[in-house]
Order: C-alpha cells, then structure tokens, then sequence
C-alpha cells in the first residue's frame, strides 16, 4: 500500500531510515542546478555535449584578448634587456643652429656693434680732421703747414684703428664693437675665427653692401643664415657668443 505522503508512490529504500518528526527532508538540487560532490569526492565531469574550459595545449599560445580589450604588455625575454622608455616626438625648434658655430646673431646686435667700432675708429681722426680745418681755413701759411700735419696724423689714427679692429676680429673673432654686443665672427666651416687675412678681405668685400642703397647690410634681415653679401662671399657667420 502506498504511502499517502508520497505523491509519485516512491518508498525509501531497504536500509534507508525516514526523517524524524520536526526533521526536513534532505535538499534536492534544483531544476538547473549542478550536484555538489560529496567530501572526497571528484568533481562532476561535463555532461554529453558540453565543452570542458579550454586550456592552452603545449607550445600553443594563450588564448587571445577579446574585442575592445588591450593586450598584456609584452615582457623582455629572458637574457634580453628591457626595451626603452618611449622618446618624445622630436620637436623642431627654429634657433638657427649651424653645427658647432653657435646661434646666429640677429641684425640688431651686428649693427651695435659695428656702430661702436665706427666710433672707435672714426671719432680719433674725426677730431683731428676738425682741427686740421679750422688751422686751413685761417689763411696763415704757417697754419696751413700744420693743418695737413694733422690731416696726415688723423689718417694713420684712421688706418691703424682700422687694421686693429681687423686683427681683433681675424684672431679672436671679437672686435671692441663685437665684445660688447656678445657677438663673434666665425668661420661657417669650421666656426673658428677666421685669420687676420681673411677678415681683411672681408672688410674690403663690405664694398659690395653699399652697392644699390646699402641693400646688402640690410640683407640678414631676410637672409636664412644671417648674412651680408660680404659673409657670403668670405663664407663666415656672425653668431653670439
């Protein structure tokens, strides 16, 4: 006879004791639900159709990261020194560098300084021409012989002024003018001053800045290296120190 607390009429088992009054039967798992195993025993294997967690094979490589997901980042190999920090992207700043001669000097600089050395060179033998004049124009015989004697000195003032400044500038690069402006004239090979020949070679080749309205010492205005005609013909630069 069946059991009327059974509604499918299943009996326990020989052997099986029924639970106690007040005792809750022992919970089933639920519909979709996954046995746990007992203490000691294996893990439920994957039923029929189902696939086990992959797991890479040997010498497969990992399994790849999905869509819209970064890659691990890539480790040095062992043996291999690590790789570089990334270098900032190169910026190309404008300074007017030239190799080893420095920053070229802008056209405000080179006329102070060549201002001064007119000054240094021209104010000794302008006085000197100035009393040379007022002594002519006396009309004294006497007078006039001085007058020239001065004219006479002022010019040497003049020419050695003028070779002076050219050995500073072909020796050390700096003249008066130069040293005070924080400039230097330069070889554009080799960025070293440029010897006292050349650098009166230069002085003589100014000839050609004069031609059309002085347009060539106005020229490092535009000039890409900053130069008068007279540096491109002698190929030297005036930089800053």
């Amino acid at each position: 006879m069946g059991n009327p607390y059974d509604p499918y009429g299943q009996q326990p088992g020989y052997g099986q004791q029924q639970p106690g009054y007040g005792q809750q039967p022992p919970a089933q798992p639920g519909y979709g639900q996954p046995a746990q195993p007992g203490y000691g025993q294996p893990p439920a294997q994957p039923g029929y159709g189902q696939q086990p967690p992959a797991q890479p094979g040997y010498g497969q490589p990992p399994a790849q990261p999905g869509y819209g997901q970064q890659p691990p980042a890539a480790q040095p190999g062992y043996g291999q020194p690590p790789a570089p920090p990334a270098q900032a992207g190169y910026q190309e700043v404008h300074h007017h560098h030239y190799g080893s001669t420095g920053q070229l000097a802008e056209w405000g600089s080179r006329a102070g300084g060549y201002i001064i050395d007119i000054l240094i060179i021209g104010a000794p033998a302008g006085v000197l021409y100035f009393i040379a004049g007022l002594l002519a124009g006396s009309g004294s015989g006497g007078a006039a012989v001085i007058a020239l004697l001065f004219y006479l000195i002022g010019f040497a003032v003049y020419v050695g002024a003028f070779l002076w400044i050219v050995y500073q500038e072909g020796t050390t690069g700096q003249s008066i003018g130069k040293r005070q402006m924080g400039i230097r004239l330069v070889s554009a090979q080799t960025g070293q001053p440029i010897g006292f020949g050349m650098a009166f070679v230069r002085k003589i080749a100014h000839f050609l800045d004069g031609i059309l309205c002085y347009v060539g010492y106005l020229w490092p205005l535009w000039d890409d290296r900053k130069q008068t005609f007279a540096d491109k013909v002698c190929n030297t630069l005036v930089v800053r120190n």
